[in-house]
C-alpha cells in the first residue's frame, strides 16, 4: 500500500531592521500564479497580505478558504500556509511583515496577549482591517516625512482590533500538531538566542519532542540538522560583522556563539566557500554581503514564486 503524500514545508525567513522592523512586498511582482503550489511555506515574522484584484484560494495548514479583491490576510507567524489566483487570474497582492514586538507602542502590553489565530478578512466585513492595512501600505510607499512614526500607531491599532476580533469569535488558530507550528519555540529560541550555548536535546523540550522525533521533523521542515541550521545562521550573522565591523576575526566568531576558533573558520569555509579573513578582504574589494548568497535553507521571497514544476 503507498504511503501517504507528505506535504512539504518550507522555513521563509525574513530580515528586518530592528529599528523599523516592518517590510513591505509590493508592486507588479506580486501577481499570483494560478498554478496551486505542491508545498506550503510559513514565516519568522506576522504577515499581512491586501489582495488587490481577482480571487482564488488560500491554503491554511489543511484549511481552504475562498478570497476575493479587498480581502485583508492575517497570518501569525510559523502559521503554514499558501496562495493561487483563480484559473485564468492572477491575484495582485501586496504583503507585510512585522514584529509586533518591537514596532509596538507599549511592548509589555504586545507581549502579555498575543494575536494568535489567522483569517480572511473580507473589506465589508472588516473595514477597520482593510483601511489600517492600506494605510500602513500607503504610508510605506511614499514614506513621506514621520510616516514611521505614523505606521507604528497604525500597527497598534490594528493590533488592538485583532485582539477584540480573537476574543469575540472563533476564528482556527495554529493547530500544535501542524509541525511548522510545533517546531515555533525551537526557532524561536535560535533566532534570538543563536549566540549562546545550548543542545539539541534543549531545543526538543521546547517544542515538547523527543531529541529523536525533533532531529527527524526539523530535517523534513528546515531542509537542514538543527546544528547544520544553527551554525548557517551563525556564519550569516558573521558576514555582518565581518561586513560592518573592524572586529577580529576570534572576537567574531565568539560573538556569534562558536566555542573556538577552528571550528567556526572550518563552518565558515564549509559554508561560504572562503574563510572568515578571504570573505572579509574579498567583501571589501568587490561588494560582497551576506545577502548576496543563500546561507539559510530558505530565504523570504522577493518577487511571487514562480510555479511549481509538474
Amino acid at each position: 500500500m503507498p504511503r501517504p503524500h507528505k506535504t512539504i514545508v518550507e522555513y521563509r525567513i525574513y530580515e528586518l531592521e530592528p529599528s523599523f522592523p516592518v517590510l513591505l512586498l509590493d508592486g507588479e511582482d506580486w501577481h499570483i500564479s494560478d498554478v496551486k503550489s505542491n508545498r506550503l511555506h510559513f514565516h519568522n515574522y506576522f504577515e499581512v497580505g491586501v489582495c488587490h484584484t481577482d480571487g482564488g484560494t488560500m491554503t491554511f495548514e489543511d484549511v481552504e478558504c475562498p478570497f476575493r479583491a479587498g480581502d485583508v490576510t492575517c497570518i501569525p507567524k510559523y502559521t503554514a500556509h499558501t496562495t493561487c489566483s483563480s484559473i485564468g487570474a492572477k491575484s495582485l497582492w501586496s504583503y507585510l511583515y512585522v514584529d509586533f514586538e518591537k514596532m509596538a507602542l507599549d511592548a509589555r502590553a504586545i507581549k502579555k496577549q498575543s494575536v494568535n489565530f489567522y483569517q480572511l478578512f473580507s473589506r465589508s466585513d472588516y473595514p477597520r482591517i482593510y483601511f489600517y492595512a492600506m494605510s500602513i501600505i500607503e504610508e510605506m510607499r511614499q514614506k513621506k516625512g514621520g510616516y514611521e512614526m505614523i505606521v507604528r500607531s497604525l500597527f497598534q491599532a490594528m493590533y488592538y482590533e485583532l485582539l477584540r476580533i480573537q476574543d469575540n469569535c472563533s476564528a482556527p488558530r495554529p493547530g500544535n500538531a501542524s509541525t511548522s507550528y510545533a517546531l515555533a519555540p525551537a526557532l524561536e529560541y535560535i533566532r534570538n538566542s543563536y549566540m549562546e550555548r545550548f543542545s539539541i536535546e534543549e531545543l526538543a523540550a521546547m517544542c515538547h519532542l523527543s531529541e529523536t522525533h525533533f532531529r527527524r521533523e526539523f530535517l523534513s521542515i528546515i531542509g537542514s540538522t538543527p546544528l547544520n541550521f544553527i551554525n548557517a545562521m551563525r556564519v550569516e550573522k558573521a558576514c555582518d560583522l565581518l561586513d560592518a565591523t573592524s572586529d577580529s576575526i576570534l572576537a567574531v566568531s565568539e560573538a556569534v556563539g562558536f566555542s573556538s576558533l577552528s571550528s567556526f573558520s572550518r563552518c565558515f569555509l564549509q559554508i561560504m566557500g572562503v574563510s572568515p579573513k578571504s570573505y572579509r578582504n574579498r567583501a571589501a574589494a568587490d561588494g560582497l554581503k551576506p545577502k548576496d548568497t543563500c546561507i539559510l535553507p530558505y530565504r523570504g521571497w522577493t518577487k511571487a514564486e514562480d510555479p511549481p514544476e509538474a
